[in-house]
């Protein structure tokens, strides 16, 4: 058989509530050429008997596993099996739209000199309800404008990125160093070599739900990703990588690389906004409760006290909402002793900010 023109990539790990709708997102794409590379890095679920079943009745399914290893060491194997000439990335809990391909596909056809491509995804809850809101609000879609961004974050949501297999060759694929932004800094270092772009159009159904966050993971990928504006900045200025001789990305590392103690808390406690928000937006009231609970209890030394004000504020609204009531007065009376102005706010002020009213 000749080669596939595309590689959707798709590692598994214990997914078995969302990986049949995955699958089946690709399997009904208007495209048609293309080998689906569905690899699973440890599963003890039943994932591995769903993507077997899929398999078993049609051939584009590659099936493949690996013992259990990291997420960064499972991408890049499957995408270092690929035989397209384009890589489409697609992760197990969420859906494409039939049109994601042939989309991504005529773009890149047209645009040769395009390495990175992206696209627009919305949210939807646990079940598939649409939030009506998505992952980045008018990220840029033009080359110069995608670079800027990626100076200070992604503008790019993982799952809708179509990538040139060359291009992803060229720079040598995800760095396990820097798990947890490891996509963040794939696309930093593609788009010092190559040209990048963002289609204008929704391709991705974007799931949240809370078993994709964890405190341990999201520090992680705070303190990755600075470490990864670092090692850009270094080699910008035509310095050596200074994580080419780095094992683990730690406080100290990111610290030593010009990032203190008072930044990388300030950008998790930004992060964790963020997605306290979005789990909050998804329905899922009680996990953002224990999520700002847990950044509460974390080490806040140097966070701003306006934030760390409006973290109690929001632990208060969501308790509030569970009606339980005391809980909720004890925690405004906090963002009131850490901060006495947020007396003088009003509260609907604060929660339209917070994107909850």
């Amino acid at each position: 058989m000749s080669e596939p023109l595309v590689s959707v990539v798709m590692v598994t790990r214990n997914v078995e509530r969302f990986l049949a709708e995955a699958i089946e997102s690709i399997l009904s794409q208007t495209f048609k050429d293309f080998e689906f590379i569905i690899l699973d890095f440890g599963s003890t679920d039943s994932s591995k008997a769903i993507a077997a079943s899929y398999a078993a009745k049609d051939s584009r399914i590659k099936l493949q596993e690996i013992p259990s290893c990291g997420l960064t060491e499972a991408r890049n194997a499957s995408c270092r099996s690929a035989q397209g000439r384009y890589i489409a990335v697609m992760d197990a809990d969420d859906v494409s739209l039939p049109n994601r391909l042939a989309s991504q596909v005529a773009f890149m056809e047209e645009h040769p000199q395009v390495g990175l491509l992206g696209a627009l995804a919305d949210c939807t809850n646990t079940d598939g309800k649409s939030l009506r809101f998505r992952v980045h609000l008018n990220p840029p879609t033009e080359d110069e404008k995608i670079k800027l961004a990626l100076r200070k974050q992604s503008p790019f949501c993982q799952p809708t990125i179509m990538l040139r297999r060359e291009a992803f060759e060229a720079v040598g694929g995800y760095r396990p160093v820097l798990a947890q932004a490891e996509d963040y800094d794939l696309f930093v270092r593609i788009a010092e070599r190559f040209r990048c772009a963002g289609l204008d159009q929704v391709v991705l159904n974007y799931r949240i739900h809370p078993q994709q966050l964890s405190m341990h993971k999201q520090r992680q990928q705070s303190l990755c990703m600075l470490a990864a504006q670092a090692s850009a900045e270094a080699r910008r200025n035509g310095k050596p990588d200074p994580l080419d001789s780095v094992g683990e990305i730690t406080p100290k590392v990111v610290e030593d690389l010009g990032f203190s103690l008072a930044v990388q808390q300030s950008a998790l406690a930004k992060q964790w906004e963020i997605w306290i928000r979005f789990l909050y937006m998804a329905g899922e009231e009680h996990a953002a409760l224990s999520a700002a609970l847990e950044v509460l209890h974390s080490d806040l030394r140097y966070v701003e006290r306006r934030r760390i004000s409006d973290l109690h504020l929001t632990v208060a609204w969501l308790y509030w909402r569970e009606k339980r009531l005391s809980r909720s007065v004890m925690s405004a009376g906090r963002a009131f002793a850490v901060r006495p102005q947020v007396a003088g706010r009003p509260l609907k002020a604060l929660l339209v900010r917070l994107g909850i009213a």
